[in-house]
């Protein structure tokens, strides 16, 4: 899989894409006073093959001039009805106010929508004020139940599966 927006291109993720993966949240992280958690929330980045390809999810990475600028992914989930969770939406700060961010969630969706899940969820911190901005915008409704304890937001959003 390989999509274009604009500059940017957005691929699956290899196993050559772990360290500039790890090394995009981490720093994204810090910029918001959040910690990389490598061995608890960040665990996922450490074994994407297990932890996305194995169960069914997807890991993307995104390009811009061949750098790896950010990432995206979904994990199928036990909470609620046939459900994803998005995971790993990360922008290096270069690679903000394109536009990009939205068509990522909505390539997620589509992406989710064509595999048959019914409900996708997002857990974030309050302090990632583009991306709270982003879900609410975007048919995104507040839930309860955080689960990650770097995040104090949980949203889910129902979807539309046409037959």
């Amino acid at each position: 899989m390989k999509k274009y927006y604009q500059d940017f291109v957005v691929r699956h993720w290899e196993e050559r894409d772990r360290t500039s993966a790890t090394n995009i949240i981490r720093s994204v992280l810090a910029d918001y006073g959040l910690n990389w958690e490598p061995n608890g929330a960040d665990r996922d980045v450490v074994q994407v093959e297990e932890c996305y390809v194995a169960v069914g999810g997807e890991f993307w990475v995104i390009e811009h001039q061949n750098q790896v600028v950010g990432t995206a992914a979904y994990y199928p989930i036990k909470r609620g009805e046939k459900a994803v969770e998005i995971r790993k939406m990360y922008l290096l700060p270069k690679a903000r106010g394109f536009g990009l961010g939205k068509y990522l969630l909505q390539q997620l969706e589509a992406a989710i929508i064509s595999r048959g899940f019914q409900e996708i969820w997002i857990e974030t911190a309050s302090v990632l004020v583009e991306a709270v901005r982003l879900y609410e915008n975007n048919g995104y409704e507040k839930a309860s139940g955080v689960e990650t304890a770097r995040c104090d937001r949980v949203y889910v959003k129902k979807l539309t599966v046409t037959t």
